[in-house]
């Protein structure tokens, strides 16, 4: 699969459809706004609380400070995984959530290949989180040809993901990935996936064109938002957006307000943000509750600007990232 001309038109329709689809509506307790996340036909919180690497940085004591505050300001989504730690962000998770989890929208994420390592994680991170079931299971950071490879064999971890769906003990299932459009593309085009996660803000979004409508640098033309997303709502799946500040990467380049704005701009039903100060939490909540979306040309703008600077080292970056 490469990217066309074409494939971006089909994007630029599919993304005005989708967003009359994810049409917005405020959570009546705290004016937070939710959306549809595609044909699971479950509304969430526009902001997910992440609770990767930057929730692990708190302390004990601070973590749950932090995710107290994050669902008494009406974050409902909150997104975990085992790789956080080896299981300390979902034993967070667990104890943050007693009490309170029919209110919630609780997603981990699984990182085992083979369908027996998978189920023995996915079991423990049951009981880690303390839940019966998950709301959305991922298959967690899909990398390159060889990984969907691993995936799809015999014994791989495909198998097992559609057997905790069939269980019920995960309500929708979807795959995560940061490092290879296409080859997330491929995986959303050949399985029957609820739900997907992928990298997507304005630095990686890829160039159209450059001055005088010329191709400035083919490298830049890929991405996730141009390749993945498209063949994703196509089939009407769920779309979360992560990486929106790339690992803090963006701050500083460009006003958060913006960052968060353009990715909320897009066809997705929330953004995963993690969120390593108090005071970030609540200035996403409030960023989130004024947003309003950018026109198409702000976004072309902003992309275009950020994406001749940043896009190829940022690429790099996340090829090999793990937020652990």
């Amino acid at each position: 699969m490469s990217f066309t001309r074409r494939n971006f038109l089909e994007s630029a329709a599919l993304a005005a459809s989708a967003r009359t689809l994810l049409a917005e509506e405020l959570d009546k307790k705290s004016g937070l706004p939710t959306r549809v996340l595609g044909k699971t036909g479950a509304r969430v919180t526009c902001v997910a609380f992440g609770c990767g690497s930057r929730l692990l940085s708190y302390s004990e004591e601070d973590a749950q400070t932090a995710l107290a505050r994050g669902m008494e300001l009406g974050i409902r989504y909150l997104d975990t995984a085992y790789s956080y730690g080896n299981g300390r962000s979902e034993e967070r998770v667990g104890k943050a959530i007693a009490g309170k989890r029919k209110q919630l929208w609780i997603a981990t994420k699984i990182p085992d290949r083979t369908y027996d390592a998978f189920m023995r994680t996915f079991e423990g991170s049951l009981k880690r989180v303390g839940v019966d079931h998950f709301d959305l299971v991922h298959i967690h950071g899909l990398a390159k040809g060889d990984d969907l490879a691993a995936i799809e064999a015999p014994d791989g971890c495909l198998k097992a993901l559609y057997k905790i769906r069939e269980q019920k003990v995960a309500r929708f299932i979807g795959v995560t990935s940061h490092t290879d459009p296409e080859t997330l593309a491929t995986a959303l085009s050949r399985h029957d996936f609820d739900c997907t996660q992928m990298a997507l803000n304005a630095a990686m979004a890829g160039m159209t064109n450059g001055r005088g409508g010329m191709v400035m640098n083919p490298e830049l033309q890929t991405s996730f938002e141009q390749t993945a997303l498209p063949v994703a709502l196509k089939k009407k799946m769920g779309v979360l957006a992560m990486k929106v500040f790339a690992q803090e990467r963006l701050v500083g380049k460009a006003p958060v307000e913006g960052l968060l704005r353009y990715s909320l701009s897009l066809p997705v039903a929330a953004t995963v943000l993690g969120m390593p100060k108090f005071e970030q939490i609540e200035e996403n909540v409030q960023l989130a509750k004024s947003f309003s979306p950018l026109s198409k040309p702000g976004m072309k703008e902003m992309s275009d600007k950020l994406s001749v600077l940043h896009k190829a080292s940022l690429d790099r970056f996340f090829e090999n990232h793990i937020d652990a």
